[in-house]
C-alpha cells in the first residue's frame, strides 16, 4: 500500500521529527546522511520521495528545509504533534512581534485538534491585558492558526506593519467599518489601514496546564 511505512523510512521519518524537536527547523540532506549512515543524498532523496508518496511528509518546495510531518507520520512514530513556537505578541498596543527561532512545543493533548487542521498552526505568547475579557490574560499562550479568510468577531493576530497583536476582528455595515476591538474598556478600538494585514485566527488559550477555547 501507498502508506505503508518501511523500517529504514521510519528511521529517516524519526531524523527528522527529533531534529525539528530539537532545532525548530528540518535536518538539511547532509544532515540526514550522516545520521543515516549513507553516502549519497540520492539515497536520502528517494526516501523522502517515498515519505511524501506516503503522506508522512510534505516537501512544500525543493530542499531539505521545506519539510512538514504530517498526521499520518507522527502516527507512524507515534509521538506528538510539533508545534512551532513563535514568540511574543501584544495584547495590548501593538509591539515587534518577537522570533524565537529553533523552539518547538510538544502538545500530546492536542493532536486531535491539529491534525485535523489543514494549515499551519503555532504558538504565541502573549504581553499585555488588552484581551482580558475574551479570557486572554498577560503571559497566556495561544494556539495561532494560519487562514487568510475571517469572520466578524473572531479573534485574531494581526500585523500592522512591522508590529503585532490579538485583537477580535470586526467587519460592520456603519462606521467605523473595519477595525480591531480589544477585550478590555480601558483600550481604543484600532482602525484598520492599509498597512494591516490579519495573519491568523486564534483558536486557544493555555490555562492551568490546559487548552480551553476563546470566548
Amino acid at each position: 500500500m501507498e502508506n505503508t511505512i518501511t523500517k529504514r523510512q521510519r528511521e529517516l521519518l524519526e531524523i527528522i521529527y527529533q531534529y525539528i524537536k530539537d532545532t525548530g527547523y528540518p535536518p538539511t540532506f547532509e544532515e540526514m546522511r550522516e545520521r543515516l549512515n549513507v553516502s549519497s543524498n540520492q539515497s536520502v532523496v528517494d526516501l523522502l520521495e517515498k515519505l511524501n508518496s506516503g503522506c508522512f511528509i510534505q516537501k512544500k518546495e525543493a530542499g531539505a528545509r521545506n519539510i512538514a510531518i504530517l498526521p499520518l507520520g507522527y502516527s507512524a512514530l507515534g509521538q506528538p504533534v510539533l508545534v512551532a513556537f513563535r514568540g511574543v505578541t501584544s495584547a495590548g498596543a501593538p509591539i515587534e512581534a518577537i522570533e524565537i527561532a529553533g523552539n518547538w512545543q510538544a502538545m500530546p493533548s492536542l493532536v486531535d485538534k491539529i491534525e485535523k487542521l489543514q494549515d499551519e498552526v503555532f504558538l504565541l505568547k502573549i504581553s499585555g491585558d488588552s484581551m482580558i475579557n475574551a479570557g486572554i490574560d498577560d503571559g497566556d499562550v495561544v494556539l495561532v492558526k494560519s487562514q487568510k479568510e475571517f469572520v466578524s468577531g473572531e479573534v485574531v493576530l494581526a500585523q500592522i506593519g512591522s508590529d503585532s497583536t490579538v485583537k477580535r476582528f470586526m467587519s460592520e455595515d456603519k462606521p467605523p467599518y473595519v477595525y480591531l476591538k480589544p477585550e478590555n474598556p480601558k483600550y481604543k478600538n484600532i482602525l484598520f489601514s492599509d498597512d494591516a494585514e490579519l495573519k491568523g485566527k486564534v483558536i486557544s488559550v493555555l490555562k492551568n496546564g490546559y487548552w480551553k477555547s476563546i470566548k
